[in-house]
């Protein structure tokens, strides 16, 4: 699958919260592996995890590829939303 047929697809948490949408994914070129998920997060789910939404646009964060359950029409997850407390926000390279 090409990376960015998943650009769009809606990421769900263990618990059935819509989390956000991919935006992009983070390659490890040194093995040629994709090591996280660009997300941009809904408005409720930046609020949930305590980040402060932008002005402009949506807040992203770099999720784990690790904490993926199921890939398919939509992304599901391993964790909670309370789960993913820890995750940080993506910052333009």
């Amino acid at each position: 699958m090409k990376a960015s047929k998943m650009n769009g697809t809606k990421v769900i948490t263990a618990n059935a919260y819509v989390l956000g949408e991919v935006d992009g994914a983070e390659v490890d070129t040194d093995k040629w592996k994709v090591t996280h998920l660009d997300v941009n997060l809904t408005k409720e789910a930046t609020e949930e995890l305590g980040f402060k939404k932008p002005f402009l646009g949506s807040l992203k964060i770099c999720l784990p590829v690790a904490i993926i359950k199921e890939f398919g029409d939509v992304i599901t997850l391993k964790n909670s939303l309370q789960e993913l407390k820890n995750l940080k926000e993506c910052k333009s390279a």
